[in-house]
């Protein structure tokens, strides 16, 4: 299930996803003081793409508070929208229903990308 899951996703939504992510994490290396949140962007860009077969471990102290904070105020509450509606609309579907399961983990890890490890 997880590759023919991860190529139907990456056809079906997982490309967008994983574009968003890359974007940000474009937008945060463009200055120096941003590099650590850019590189958790393009960490969590390759989540994106395939996301079955994966979890997230959310852990962390108070460092990755701080910067999760900063993160959630710049750019984790666009991107976790992004995979909120997503995952809305794929879930009205029974075959949808994985596929938005998959965008519901990836925004809950929006809104928490510091401290949390993928496996």
């Amino acid at each position: 299930m997880g590759c023919l899951g991860n190529i139907l996703w990456f056809l079906f939504g997982g490309f967008i996803s994983g574009l968003s992510w890359c974007l940000a994490g474009c937008l945060w290396c463009i200055t120096i003081v941003g590099i650590p949140w850019g590189k958790q962007c393009f960490k969590f860009a390759s989540l994106c793409f395939f996301p079955f077969g994966k979890e997230v471990e959310y852990g962390g102290g108070v460092g990755s508070l701080i910067l999760n904070i900063i993160w959630l105020c710049l750019s984790g509450i666009p991107l976790a929208l992004e995979s909120l509606v997503f995952g809305c609309i794929l879930c009205i579907t029974i075959v949808g229903i994985p596929f938005g399961l998959q965008h519901f983990k990836i925004a809950k890890l929006a809104l928490m990308p510091f401290g949390s490890r993928v496996r």
